[in-house]
C-alpha cells in the first residue's frame, strides 16, 4: 500500500472518521484539508446498493451543474454542413469530420468532450477502440449524440457532468473547485445528489445510497449524511 504524505496526514487528523456530516459542514472540512498550492477540484463519490451487471441497474446520464464545475471544457464536435457552423457559432473548439477522425487515430486527444450529430456515427464508432477506453465516446444517453449541436456544445461550456456507475456500483462526479463558495459546491451537491435519486432503478433493492463522500484532489474523504434524500 502506497505511504501517505505527511500532509495528507496532518489533514486526516481534521476529519471525524465516525461521523457523516451535514453537506454545508463536509464542504467546510474538505477546505480545511486541501493543502495543495493548486485550486484542487472537490470530488463527490457514491457507493450505490445497485447491481451494474444487471441491465436495468447500469446508470448513466448526464446534467448541468448550478454553478459549473471550474473547468473550461474543450469541446470536439463531428457534425457537417449548416450544424458544423451550428456547432462553431455556440463555441465549439473544434468541428470536423474525417480530418479530425484521422488526428485521434493519430494519438491526438486535445479536447474534454466529443458531440457527434447522428449521420456522422457511423464513421465516429470506428473510433470506439480509442474514445470508448478513455469515456470520451458520444452516447445518445449523455446527449452527446444530437442534431441539437447548438444545445449541446452551451451545456457543456455551462458545466455539464457525466455521471456513470462503474462495475463496483460507484459514481464518482467533480462538483467545482475549492475556491467556489462553500454555497455554490453545496447546491451543484444537492442537484447532483437529487438526479442520482431521480435516475434510481425501479429494480434496485434495499439501502440504495449506502455511502457518500467528497473530498478534494489531495484531500481525504468526507463523509456526508444524505438521510434527507
Amino acid at each position: 500500500m502506497a505511504k501517505k504524505s505527511k500532509k495528507y496526514e496532518e489533514a486526516l487528523k481534521l476529519v471525524d472518521r465516525t461521523k457523516a456530516y451535514e453537506i454545508s459542514e463536509a464542504v467546510e472540512v474538505v477546505k480545511k484539508t486541501a493543502t495543495a498550492k493548486f485550486d484542487e477540484s472537490v470530488e463527490a463519490a457514491f457507493r450505490l446498493g445497485v447491481d451494474p451487471k444487471k441491465a436495468d441497474q447500469q446508470i448513466r446520464g448526464a446534467m448541468v451543474l448550478p454553478n459549473g464545475t471550474g473547468k473550461t471544457q474543450k469541446v470536439l464536435v463531428f457534425a457537417k454542413g449548416d450544424k458544423a457552423k451550428e456547432a462553431e457559432a455556440a463555441g465549439a473548439d473544434y468541428v470536423g469530420e474525417q480530418d479530425y477522425i484521422n488526428k485521434i487515430n493519430q494519438g491526438w486527444f486535445d479536447f474534454d468532450v466529443v458531440v457527434a450529430t447522428p449521420d456522422m456515427m457511423a464513421e465516429v464508432g470506428k473510433l470506439g477502440r480509442v474514445l470508448g477506453p478513455k469515456g470520451l465516446m458520444p452516447n445518445p444517453k449523455t446527449g452527446t449524440v444530437t442534431f441539437e449541436v447548438e444545445k449541446a456544445v452551451k451545456e457543456v461550456k455551462a458545466g455539464k457532468v457525466e455521471y456513470r456507475v462503474d462495475k463496483s456500483g460507484n459514481i464518482h462526479v467533480p462538483i467545482g473547485k475549492v475556491s467556489f463558495e462553500d454555497e455554490k459546491l453545496v447546491e451543484n451537491f444537492n442537484a447532483l445528489a437529487e438526479q442520482i435519486v431521480k435516475v434510481k432503478p425501479q429494480s434496485s433493492k434495499g439501502t440504495y445510497m449506502r455511502n457518500v463522500s467528497i473530498a478534494s484532489t489531495m484531500g481525504p474523504g468526507v463523509r456526508v449524511d444524505v438521510s434527507n434524500y
